[in-house]
This record gives structure tokens, C-alpha cells and sequence, in this order.
């Protein structure tokens, strides 16, 4: 490291680390640690013109940590914590040292912008945002949450893997050898859970008839009957630990390593972007539609998704019964045009 020429700078090695400070009478302060930084010389002079500049208590770090301490954190489920915690780490790496008073609006929505390539990690940023901010309010930072209000970006819903896709994806899983991406398959769509709730699985929740499952999101325990299919594979499928997704004899593989062996499956099939794009969490949807075209009601699709509202249950069975009154209408109309070329 070069020592710059100034005056009233003082260097102390502490276990080979040297660190630099300002010292002029009883005033002894340390200084950032580049002495060519810009940082470095506004706070030599800002000290040494007596103008110091108070550290800031207000920054997107220390609200963090504020957060991070809050049951708008606490309270929610680990897999909702996980989440938050993705999006607070990556605010704070970027604007952590930043000034949460002198945020604004258009700042949000340059965050928006910044992020509108994936429209769902966009969304789920401005809602961490708006909860960070309502914080602020609460702890009298800022007088209103600047976030409230901003339009969600649309980019269609996740849908439902089509039976063709389903095929193509088996097939190649198998030819290649795939088997962490075919394991969280099987996983996901015969028991309808959510991939970071799948490699979670131990076999020790599968009592051969059962797999017993308590969901990370919402914290919702099921134990979900184990279709045939799904049984037949997991007997095949060596046990290499404690989880049937093993890392190691006692830990199981991470959520991203299944996500980026099944990414690479899906980039060989054309469907990882553009509008060919279906992602992981449609396998959740697919088992909900082939159990809604089972003829299962509301009550008992839920009773294996562990959805805790009705809602997404009837989103999914509003499709099916629509395409199924669409198919009776218009061979109704085909059965009446029929019966008049006959008469």
C-alpha cells in the first residue's frame, strides 16, 4: 500500500492487517482502508476541516438488520424467511451504506426496470421493498412508504406442463442419466409439493404407503399418499443417505443444485426462456390437473397440495371445467348439425 503525503494520518498493524487513522491532539479517528479512494479523501478532509460528517443510523443495512429482528420477519415460515432474506441481501450489497430517507419513488421503479427481464423476481423485490419501507415509517425514518402502490409487472401465469413436454423431459433425464433432475420430477409431480419442500424428503417421511411433508412455505403438515408411479420409482432408486435427495449420508442437496440440474434439462429441450419458458414450479400445477381430470374434488386436491385456501385449487379446476364444457358445447354442436344433414 502506498502512503499518501498528508499530514495527521497515524498506520497500526494489527495480526499483519494495517490499519490507517487520523490523529491530530485527542482526535483519533480511523479512516477507510483505500488510500486512493475517494472515500478515503473525503473523510481525511471532511476531519481535518473539522466538518465530520456524522455516520448515518438510517441506511438500507441498518434497516435490515431492524427487519431481520421484526415478526414482519420472525413470524413468517422458513421458507418465506428464505425468500426475504435472498432480496435483503441483495439490497444490502448493493445500497447498504445508502440513505433509506433519501429513497424515492422512481428509484423503485428503476428497481422494477432494473429487474423486468424476470418479472416474478421483480415483483417479489418491490414487495420486499414496500414491507422494508413500511418499517421505515413505523420507526419514523420516513413519513410515507414511497413502494406503496406500484403496479405489478405481468408476464403470464406458471403453467402446467403439457403431456408432451412431461415425455420429452423423462426421456431425457434417462438417456443422459439425469437422476437428480428425475428424482425432484417424480418428487414434485407425484406428491404436488414445492421443489425446496422436495429435497427436503428423507426416506424416513415415506412409510411405504405415506410420505409425510411439512411444508417450508407456510408451514402447512401433510401427509400425501403415494401414487403407484411414484412408488415404483422410489423403490428403484438407490438409498445413498438420509434423504432421498442425498448430498451426503446426512445431508440432502441443496434447493438451488436440484433447480440447476433441472435447468439444464430444460435448456436441451428449448423451454428454459422465450415463449416456450415452463419452470419447475409448474410441476406443482401439472399434479393439481391431472388430479382435477382424475375427477377429484376441490377438497381432496388440496389434500394432497396442501394449498391453505381454496383459491389456487379453483383456479386450477376453473380451467379443466372450462375446457371440458368448451369440448360438450361444441360436440353438441357438431351432434345438431349431424341431425340436420340427416333430416
Amino acid at each position: 500500500m502506498k502512503k499518501p503525503d498528508l499530514p495527521y494520518l497515524e498506520y497500526k498493524t494489527v495480526k499483519s492487517y494495517e490499519y490507517i487513522y487520523f490523529r491530530k491532539g485527542k482526535t483519533r479517528v480511523r479512516l477507510p482502508d483505500n488510500p486512493d479512494s475517494e472515500d478515503f479523501m473525503t473523510a481525511y478532509w471532511a476531519i481535518r476541516s473539522g466538518k465530520r460528517v456524522k455516520k448515518c443510523k438510517t441506511t438500507w443495512g441498518d434497516l435490515i438488520i431492524e427487519f431481520y429482528k421484526s415478526p414482519r420477519f420472525t413470524k413468517k415460515a422458513a421458507g418465506t424467511r428464505a425468500n426475504y432474506r435472498r432480496h435483503c441481501e441483495a439490497i444490502r450489497e448493493k445500497n447498504g451504506h445508502k440513505d433509506v430517507t433519501r429513497f424515492r419513488r422512481k428509484d423503485a421503479l428503476n428497481v422494477q426496470t432494473a429487474l423486468q427481464d424476470n418479472w416474478s423476481k421483480a415483483n417479489e423485490r418491490i414487495a420486499v421493498l414496500s414491507i422494508l419501507c413500511k418499517l421505515a415509517v413505523d420507526l419514523e425514518w420516513i413519513e410515507r412508504n414511497p413502494v406503496v402502490d406500484i403496479d405489478k409487472l405481468e408476464g403470464g401465469e406458471y403453467e402446467p406442463w403439457p403431456e408432451i413436454k412431461l415425455i420429452a423431459y423423462e426421456r431425457y433425464c434417462d438417456q443422459y442419466e439425469q437422476t437428480d433432475a428425475r428424482t425432484i420430477y417424480e418428487l414434485a409431480i407425484g406428491t404436488g409439493q414445492r421443489i425446496g419442500d422436495c429435497v427436503k424428503m428423507e426416506w424416513a417421511d415415506f412409510d411405504g404407503e405415506y410420505i409425510n411433508v411439512v411444508q417450508d412455505k407456510t408451514g402447512t403438515k401433510v401427509a400425501v399418499y403415494c401414487p403407484g408411479r411414484l412408488k415404483a420409482y422410489l423403490a428403484k432408486l438407490p438409498r445413498q443417505g438420509r434423504h432421498i435427495m442425498a448430498k451426503n449420508l446426512t445431508q440432502p442437496i441443496g434447493k438451488r443444485a436440484a433447480q440447476k440440474a433441472v435447468e439444464s434439462v430444460r435448456k436441451a429441450l428449448g423451454i428454459m426462456h422465450g415463449e416456450n419458458r415452463l419452470v419447475t414450479h409448474g410441476w406443482r400445477y401439472t399434479a393439481a390437473v391431472q388430479l382435477a381430470d382424475a375427477g377429484c374434488s376441490d377438497a381432496e386436491i388440496q389434500a394432497v397440495t396442501g394449498h391453505k385456501t381454496m383459491e389456487m385449487v379453483r383456479k386450477y379446476r376453473a380451467k379443466r371445467d372450462q375446457k371440458a364444457a368448451s369440448k360438450r358445447a361444441q360436440q353438441r354442436r357438431d351432434e345438431e348439425e349431424q341431425n340436420k344433414t340427416r333430416t
